[in-house]
């Protein structure tokens, strides 16, 4: 076949041998070997939860591993023989946690916590308001002014109030540590428990008594703070999605088998089987992995490659699921059973991707292990050294309360999540989102920056290049041609003409031959636009993977050439990161010639081209054992399980949906300014992190042994912990002031 009309239609340089099998399973995995399990875990809400999970289910004898993830609230379980879940499901509801196969309403999920959490929060903080308007009262009160039966009744009034909204606010608190305690563990949310649950009985005894020391302030407000932290953790986690389970819905649900006899049948997908032939429409999405044995077409295999021009495919080459037939019928004979296609294959990587762990949550799982039975000891040697000393339990008790709520973690817990609100906002007003619970800080560690060409270095449509060669005449004539056309370069030369104003009315009768391009007419009145193969001789400035050639009759051709342009500032953000200490590569789908062109005038030393997939993981690993960390940006859906496996990703608004939701941060626009300033965005915001570690750090050591002392009351307790809460907050809006001075 000519390779002029190869290139011209993208077809790759070296076209797949008669017997070639679609690429299903990654280089060095195995398929038949292990069961995969995925399990969901809705109250898995710490390190040490998720530890105990994966504890209990390596208690079985046929599991090579299980992996929690704590964003995700699920447990990917790997077994050496089949298993029902229904038995982890029963080990995992024994050790208190709830348990369920994986269905694909998580995002409801998601929503639904989010929803409850706020329901609460807004009770719990319209309950604190009121209360702390009462106390004011008591106190202005407490130098003789009021009597004691009014301030009794204001007491009695607070407790009507707050009780009700520390029932009602406290229930995802309250539940958790019961849960945990009655199964022989301890997490954050006990000592959390105890200092409100002891607050507030604490605040009715004294009430019902008449005494002095009612806390219904101190124990609401150390709710409402609590339920904020959780609120914006939840909010951060409820913006990462399951990538891989979305990405299977690309798949058709019916397909076209064809008889032996020539009769054609609707069947479902997963009964289709290797060896079927199935018939495939113009336009259509492929359903299957397979060959093709009856017609060509052209082919769009963005979404696999990422290269945006289609492809030319005719018999006895490979097609993959998830790729479009745009202009010929095609007939497939199936190498592959469903779940072992090539769009499977990439959503296992992107599965196994998204289950990697992050130092940061092996430090929660550390903490998580040490800080609640830390905070116990203090509380209780506090109690009981006060009572051994001669103090009275009443007077002991208080104390031994405000040490618990002193300890509260709330500064801490508020240390990361203040400032991903904070920058997330300073990003979404550059039309950046964050999507990742710990994406910045992730980023902020990169010291690698590698790249997709299509649609990330490039804008992903072509354009035409010489359009000031030729009259509004030239172009409404070839214009007329392309409108009957689908092809990217005919796209791209209608819109050259509606740039100008020109009005192109369709041309009759017009032939498209998929790999040569649209005829009309005949004899002298023939019109041709499509290959450089129409054209006897292509000059030596024109090239012929590039070019479309229109001519009218035997009249001299017209040649029009096309290219998929950088982005406006590619060169400018390239060299601002290597200055930066950066080291940008490019790592892509298309043909290698293409990949070249592109990075020509880039400041770029290392390239590759023509990578499935799993190459691109691969490659990714390798510079993982180099002890490199790399941020991936890319945009196809062949870049999904890269973006999932590198350190920390970023991907173009303009990218397929599966890609957007594997990466962690999504910018918007047609400049790569955006890439150099979340990165220095994220390294502002993890020293605001530090800063914010530091200031619950310090906050603990000045207030702890004060309120050991006796020298701090549950509500001097409780504002202690807003304020440090408020100064965490406070230090990580300053990031809004922050202007990166070379980011652009």
């Amino acid at each position: 076949m000519d390779q002029t009309v190869n290139s011209v239609l993208g077809t790759p340089e070296t076209n797949a041998p008669p017997n070639a099998q679609p690429h299903t399973v990654a280089e060095g995995t195995s398929r038949s070997a292990d069961q995969t399990l995925i399990l969901a875990v809705d109250n898995m809400h710490c390190g040490g939860c998720m530890r105990t999970v994966e504890r209990t289910l390596q208690e079985h004898s046929n599991v090579v591993s299980a992996r929690a993830n704590l964003s995700q609230r699920r447990v990917v379980i790997t077994t050496t023989t089949p298993a029902e879940a229904e038995v982890f499901i029963d080990d995992l509801n024994k050790a208190g946690f709830s348990a369920s196969a994986l269905v694909d309403s998580r995002d409801a999920g998601q929503k639904d916590r989010l929803a409850d959490l706020s329901r609460r929060l807004g009770v719990s903080a319209f309950a604190t308001m009121n209360v702390m308007l009462l106390s004011v009262s008591v106190w202005s009160g407490t130098d003789g002014d009021m009597s004691a039966a009014v301030q009794s009744m204001f007491h009695w009034l607070s407790a009507l109030i707050a009780l009700p909204a520390i029932a009602y606010g406290g229930q995802p608190f309250f539940s958790s540590a019961f849960t945990a305690v009655k199964h022989g563990r301890v997490n954050m949310d006990v000592p959390i428990s105890i200092g409100v649950l002891l607050t507030a009985a604490l605040s009715l005894y004294q009430t019902y008594v008449h005494g002095d020391q009612v806390y219904f302030d101190a124990a609401i407000m150390l709710l409402t703070f609590l339920l904020l932290g959780r609120l914006l953790d939840q909010f951060v986690r409820s913006r990462a999605a399951n990538a891989a389970s979305n990405l299977l819905k690309l798949r058709q649900t019916a397909v076209t088998v064809v008889d032996p006899d020539g009769g054609q049948k609707k069947v479902s997908l997963a009964d289709v089987e290797p060896g079927q032939h199935v018939f495939i429409a113009a336009g259509e999405r492929i359903s299957v992995d397979g060959h093709v044995i009856n017609g060509q077409s052209d082919v769009d295999q963005s979404l696999i490659t990422g290269e945006s021009v289609p492809q030319l495919v005719t018999q006895n080459d490979a097609v993959f699921a998830g790729t479009m037939s745009l202009t010929g019928p095609l007939v497939i004979k199936v190498t592959a059973p469903e779940d072992q296609s090539l769009l499977c294959e990439i959503a296992d990587l992107l599965a196994n991707a998204e289950q990697q762990r992050g130092r940061y949550v092996d430090l929660a799982d550390r903490a998580a292990r040490y800080y609640a039975p830390l905070v116990h000891t203090f509380a209780a040697a506090t109690f009981i050294g006060w009572w051994l000393s001669g103090m009275h339990w009443q007077e002991a008790l208080p104390i031994a309360i405000s040490v618990l709520i002193i300890t509260c973690p709330c500064a801490l817990a508020l240390a990361v999540p203040a400032v991903q609100v904070a920058a997330s906002g300073v990003l979404m007003k550059s039309g950046i989102i964050l999507k990742r619970p710990d994406a910045l800080e992730r980023l902020a560690d990169c010291d690698t920056v590698i790249l997709d060409k299509t649609g990330t270095l490039t804008r992903g449509t072509p354009s035409l290049q010489n359009a000031e060669d030729y009259s509004n005449q030239q172009i409404a004539d070839a214009a007329s041609l392309a409108l009957c056309s689908t092809h990217p370069y005919s796209r791209a030369l209608v819109a050259e003409a509606q740039r100008r104003g020109i009005t192109v009315s369709s041309a009759q009768d017009v032939i498209e031959e998929p790999g040569v391009g649209l005829t009309t007419g005949t004899g002298p009145q023939a019109r041709r636009l499509g290959a450089p193969s129409l054209s006897s001789h292509l000059p030596s400035d024109q090239n012929a993977t590039s070019t479309v050639v229109y001519q009218f009759g035997n009249a001299t051709p017209t040649y029009f050439h096309f290219e998929d342009e950088l982005r406006d500032d590619a060169a400018t953000v390239l060299a601002t990161l290597k200055t930066q200490g950066y080291s940008p590569e490019v790592l892509s789908g298309d043909r290698r010639s293409s990949v070249a062109e592109a990075v020509r005038t880039l400041p770029i030393e290392r390239w590759h081209g023509e990578q499935t997939p799993a190459e691109k993981v691969s490659y990714l690993e390798k510079l993982k054992n180099q002890h490199k960390k790399v941020v991936m940006i890319g945009d196809g859906l062949n870049d999904a399980p890269s973006l999932g496996a590198a350190h920390a990703s970023m991907s173009p608004a303009s990218a397929s949906h599966i890609s957007q939701v594997a990466a962690d941060i999504v910018f918007q626009g047609e400049k790569l300014a955006p890439v150099a300033l979340t990165l220095s965005i994220a390294k502002q915001a993890k020293s605001l992190v530090m800063q914010n570690f530091a200031l619950a750090l310090g906050y603990n050591l000045i207030f702890v042994p004060l309120a050991i002392l006796g020298w701090v009351t549950p509500l001097i307790a409780a504002l202690a912990m807003s304020l440090s809460s408020v100064s965490v907050t406070l230090n990580a809006l300053r990031i809004a002031l922050y202007q990166p001075r070379e980011a652009i």
